[in-house]
């Protein structure tokens, strides 16, 4: 079975200095039929102005991804860590039992456009960790690259929770298959362009929820990237 969440949908708004899309319940924005998937909790797609940002605030018991489209991301957190995310970059943290951190726009004269995912731990009170990865363009045209997974596979991000991240870039007419094993589901998210998810159309902006399906085929329609996540 597919469901799909359709971009107009999410919650969130226009703020002025950042646009925020809520894919599931978050912040202001509460809606008991969208509260998360499986183990995922937040997957908000922001656009922040110049100059602008999130400023320190804490998190605990959650690994956070977060992957930018365009622009530059500075973070700054309370374990010492201070970068600048680019565009193909992934960041893991994981906020286990305390850290502080903040999101900046790094640029004063162009805004960052990112997506921010939060992923329930399978334990509490870990120790806070970092990782920042560049996924380069050539390794994951054509084909879904691991970007995070519980054991740090193939260089992936090594995230606290039995999920596989991938993330794929897509010419049009490209496709991908993935195959889920018995009792997984996924989560499909189109960061850009416009594909079909076993026949269902996507645009960008659109997620889609995926339970009972063994196979799953991802065929750009345009050019087009996406992010699926493998959940238990």
């Amino acid at each position: 079975m597919i469901t799909v969440r359709r971009a107009a949908e999410r919650g969130g708004g226009d703020h002025g200095w950042l646009d925020t899309r809520h894919t599931f319940s978050f912040s202001d924005y509460y809606d008991p039929r969208h509260l998360g998937f499986r183990t995922l909790r937040v997957i908000n797609e922001d656009r922040v102005a110049p100059g602008q940002g999130f400023g320190t605030h804490g998190h605990r018991d959650m690994e956070i991804l977060s992957y930018v489209v365009s622009g530059g991301l500075g973070h700054r957190d309370s374990t010492g860590n201070a970068e600048v995310l680019r565009p193909h970059e992934w960041q893991r943290m994981s906020a286990g039992t305390g850290v502080r951190h903040s999101e900046m726009n790094a640029s004063q004269t162009e805004p960052v456009h990112f997506y921010q995912i939060w992923i329930l731990p399978e334990e509490q009170a870990i120790r806070p960790g970092y990782e920042q990865r560049l996924f380069a363009p050539e390794e994951k045209t054509g084909r879904l690259t691991l970007v995070a997974s519980r054991e740090g596979a193939e260089g992936s991000l090594k995230i606290h929770q039995d999920v596989r991240v991938y993330n794929s870039l897509l010419p049009a007419g490209a496709e991908v298959v993935h195959r889920l094993d018995e009792g997984r589901h996924a989560w499909a998210q189109v960061v850009r362009g416009a594909v079909t998810l076993n026949g269902s159309a996507l645009g960008e902006g659109d997620g889609a929820a995926v339970s009972g399906e063994t196979d799953l085929t991802i065929r750009a329609g345009e050019d087009a990237e996406v992010i699926l996540f493998d959940l238990a």
